[in-house]
């Protein structure tokens, strides 16, 4: 007899389980990954886990694997990918990656965990990779290789102190349209200007 008004179970598939790694490390840090609750915000069983992943270990592989694509890999190829001059690609970037450092609270509790083994691989792997690619900006907009990778390591600095604003005070941080443009337009300028 079948049961009136219940839904059919969907499969969870392995990206369901990255995403919601990805929100509880967000939410609560790498200690909130953890299988029984995730299975049951998800409303699963532990078996469904099991049929996507060894342990915990390799979740929490594949959930560092997929954030560092979104918010390294995949910023960078739509970076360049506008085609656009260096000056005017080195605008996007930091307009965008300010956004992101709103937004991006598992960046936040990575750097809080950055000596967990399977942490501080993947972020020296992204800081170098920002830290290059930014420099490749500076050295296409004419700056020569030690000011290129001087003003790259300034402007990841910013980015990690924009990050921490944006969580600890983020009322100190430029609000209305107008002040964050004038905000970015600043950032740039003291970027670029020789």
């Amino acid at each position: 007899m079948a049961v009136t008004g219940a839904r059919p179970r969907q499969r969870l598939s392995r990206v369901d389980w990255i995403s919601v790694a990805l929100a509880a490390i967000a939410e609560g840090g790498l200690a909130a990954v953890a299988v029984e609750p995730l299975a049951a915000r998800l409303g699963a069983s532990k078996g469904s886990f099991y049929w996507h992943f060894e342990n915990r270990d390799a979740l929490l592989t594949a959930s560092l694997a997929r954030w560092e694509e979104q918010y390294t890999a995949a910023v960078t190829a739509e970076n360049t990918r506008t085609g656009a001059d260096p000056v005017q690609r080195l605008r996007l970037l930091i307009r965008r990656v300010t956004m992101l450092a709103e937004s991006d609270s598992v960046y936040v509790a990575l750097i809080a965990t950055a000596d967990h083994p399977a942490v501080a691989p993947v972020l020296k792997r992204i800081t170098e990779q920002r830290i290059e690619y930014t420099m490749a900006l500076f050295r296409d907009i004419g700056f020569g290789p030690r000011d290129a990778r001087y003003r790259s390591l300034l402007a990841y600095s910013a980015h990690l102190g924009h990050t921490e604003l944006a969580r600890s005070a983020p009322g100190t941080l430029p609000r209305g349209r107008a002040d964050r443009e004038a905000y970015l337009q600043h950032v740039i300028t003291a970027l670029t200007t020789l």
